[in-house]
């Protein structure tokens, strides 16, 4: 496995991220030493990307960093209708790529130059790695993170904004190290990830806790429990929630009714969703629509 491994302080700092789409036969942009990080997160669908020499099949809840200083294309065009998030990111710090891990546990050997620098309260370095092919541990969560920041955006010159979209980034490259954890991950988290991921995959049906806990053999309090402990919410706001955020991307992305757009992520009646839309981001779909669209 390749990695990417960051010398800090500094740390990586975040740029700019957005969604994106390809319909079938659609292919990522080739381009060469575009200067900054750019991590590709895939919600549906896969992308065929290629980097050098190297070639990925990024699928659902994979993510994939291309490098800023190498050339990288689609090597296909897409077999379905595929989503996605685009997050830039840079570092003035120095970087590298490796594919031996950073030990996990233990003590770090000696070092009297190191130890002398802690005396005199001079900047202590050190090494953090992200995996630069991977596929995520908690695929949802990322989706939650970088939802949060394309949300702040809309705030760019708001001092308080960009420091919470640091500190969201953060966030995210944690969650991109967390999956290269050879462990096994908890029943809890299990449990919470096939939840999440049932209801991303299903979210345009009807879909309800017993169903749920049919279709994953659990019973539904269990799953409601493990959710909350993962996620921090239930099954059915978990549901919502992408729901929402799938409308979002339609609202900005086609030119759909607001009933349409209603229909497809899942609600029976567009009045109900737009009073849930309006109760989560603040204002109506239409509204929405206006105010974020461009062009």
């Amino acid at each position: 496995m390749s990695m990417l491994q960051f010398t800090v302080p500094p740390l990586p700092h975040y740029m700019l991220c957005g969604p994106s789409f390809y319909a079938p036969g659609g292919r990522h942009v080739s381009r060469r030493n575009v200067g900054v990080f750019d991590l590709l997160v895939v919600r549906e669908g896969c992308l065929y990307m290629g980097e050098e020499d190297r070639t990925f099949e990024v699928g659902e809840g994979c993510a994939l960093i291309l490098r800023p200083d190498s050339y990288h294309y689609g090597t296909k065009g897409c077999d379905v209708h595929t989503s996605y998030y685009w997050l830039h990111f840079q570092t003035t710090g120095s970087w590298s790529v490796t594919d031996d891990e950073l030990p996990r546990h233990g003590v770090e050997p000696y070092d009297e130059k190191r130890t002398q620098a802690l005396w005199s309260y001079a900047t202590h370095t050190f090494q953090i790695q992200v995996p630069q092919f991977a596929r995520l541990l908690h695929p949802g969560k990322v989706d939650e993170l970088i939802g949060q920041l394309i949300q702040l955006n809309q705030s760019f010159y708001s001092g308080s904004a960009k420091w919470n979209q640091q500190a969201l980034f953060q966030d995210v490259l944690r969650q991109l190290s967390a999956s290269m954890a050879k462990e096994e991950s908890t029943p809890a988290a299990a449990c919470a990830d096939l939840a999440a991921a049932y209801m991303r995959k299903h979210y345009r049906e009807s879909v309800t806790a017993q169903e749920l806990g049919d279709r994953l053999n659990f019973h539904p309090v269990y799953i409601a429990r493990c959710m909350q402990r993962i996620y921090g919410c239930t099954p059915m706001e978990y549901l919502l929630h992408h729901r929402i955020e799938q409308a979002k991307l339609m609202l900005l992305q086609t030119d759909h009714t607001v009933a349409r757009i209603a229909e497809e992520v899942g609600f029976n009646q567009a009045a109900y969703f737009t009073s849930c839309f309006t109760r989560a981001e603040g204002i109506s779909p239409r509204k929405y629509r206006q105010r974020f669209s461009y062009g």
